[in-house]
């Protein structure tokens, strides 16, 4: 099954260059876009599990979010290349026809809090069924989503683990969402 982007959208998003000091979308409206954030790893630890669920209830406040997750490794290849090709067809399976992808990656665009912010107003903006954020496995993300994806982000210049990568993403989300609405961040 082929998965294209969404028409009307670029296939592509940019961020704007340099450290923006307020959201474009500081006191606007912007639409609740419903958020799935994908998760390839093995079973999360206790600790980290606690601090998704606070997050998670904290984001419902202001838009849906959903926490899928693949197994690591779905097929038991011992191969390296086989072992990314299968997760990369288990992540396609389940991206919508018409959903902004967003895939973390150490390679890609160094994002803050109020670029994060910039991205999701303008993905609930322009027409997006939803926000997919696609965390990778132990050895990244497969061909597919590479191409597939409307932007590539990263949250450190350090190479995270997808649990700690798990934890900092949805803390920014909840973050973004008080900058998008104009409200004083609560730890």
């Amino acid at each position: 099954m082929a998965v294209l982007p969404l028409a009307g959208l670029n296939s592509k998003f940019s961020l704007p260059s340099g450290k923006q000091q307020q959201s474009k979308f500081a006191g606007q409206s912007v639409r609740a876009i419903p958020i799935r954030i994908l998760t390839v790893g093995k079973k999360r630890s206790k600790g980290v599990q606690l601090i998704v669920d606070e997050y998670m209830k904290k984001l419902k406040h202001y838009c849906s979010v959903d926490d899928v997750r693949i197994k690591s490794n779905p097929r038991n290849a011992r191969d390296v290349v086989a072992q990314i090709e299968h997760e990369d067809m288990a992540v396609m399976g389940l991206i919508k026809r018409d959903e902004w992808v967003v895939m973390l990656d150490e390679r890609g665009h160094d994002v803050g809090s109020e670029q994060m912010a910039s991205l999701i107003g303008d993905a609930g903006n322009k027409g997006a069924s939803s926000l997919l954020f696609c965390i990778g496995g132990p050895y990244g993300h497969g061909r597919q989503l590479r191409e597939r994806a409307n932007i590539s982000v990263k949250l450190s210049p350090l190479v995270l683990n997808h649990e700690i990568a798990l934890v900092v993403l949805i803390e920014q989300l909840y973050r973004a969402w008080t900058i998008l609405k104009g409200q004083k961040y609560h730890h």
